[in-house]
């Protein structure tokens, strides 16, 4: 059997303040959930999303250690718009999130900027805007 990507799993220092986060991107969260150690949410397609505390990481891997000096992983949020991207990253950088990279027109013909998650792990939202400029 072929693998498949099935889970994608992010370790976070503090649950509620991760799941506002992603709440704010969609995703279907349960409330609530955010005393607890695992939460985990089946995405469209079916690939599931967790979020683990550093503490339940470590009751596994002892010798687990925050990674640091720069993102080790990056999700992206695909927006409807150009003009959406730029209204989601107004939104999280109002609602007290921090900017990493403003709104930009790519030169591969997105619209496209990063925030940071709680855990600053840098998080893309982009639209298609035209035919790459190569």
């Amino acid at each position: 059997m072929t693998p498949r990507l099935d889970l994608i799993g992010l370790v976070v220092s503090d649950m509620a303040a991760s799941l506002a986060f992603y709440r704010r991107l969609g995703l279907q969260v349960p409330e609530g959930a955010g005393s607890e150690p695992h939460v985990e949410v089946v995405l469209p397609g079916g690939v599931r999303i967790a979020w683990d505390t550093e503490d339940v990481v470590r009751s596994f891997d002892p010798g687990w250690r925050r990674p640091e000096g720069g993102h080790r992983v990056e999700l992206a949020f695909r927006c409807g718009s150009a003009a959406a991207v730029d209204a989601v990253y107004e939104e999280l950088l109002a609602a007290g999130y921090q900017g990493y990279l403003k709104p930009w027109d790519a030169v591969w013909g997105q619209r496209y900027a990063v925030v940071l998650d709680p855990d600053g792990s840098g998080v893309s939202l982009f639209a298609d805007t035209a035919a790459p400029r190569v």
